[in-house]
């Protein structure tokens, strides 16, 4: 995982605007924030939430969004499942 990299998982949406917080405060000039799956609306809430509450990162755009379908092994079973992600690079103006 490369330091400029938040992935977006299960849990609530402020602690990821808290890491969104940290690395702009320690100098990053992007960051690049992934989300699969159910977690892709958690990861719009966080970005959403950064620009709405925080005026530290009111100037928070999205200079690249990518989107697409992985696939994963299950954890219960030998398949492969499709997963949709989305991958979104946000830079700070």
């Amino acid at each position: 995982m490369e330091a400029n990299q938040i992935f977006v998982g299960k849990k609530p949406p402020m602690a990821y605007v808290m890491a969104l917080l940290t690395q702009f405060g320690s100098g990053q000039k992007e960051i690049i924030v992934k989300a699969r799956g159910r977690a892709i609306s958690t990861a719009i809430d966080m970005i959403e939430i950064a620009k709405n509450k925080f005026p530290d990162l009111k100037g928070i755009q999205v200079k690249e969004f990518k989107m697409g379908t992985e696939e994963v092994k299950n954890l219960d079973s030998p398949t492969m499942s499709r997963v949709s992600f989305v991958a979104l690079t946000l830079t700070k103006g």
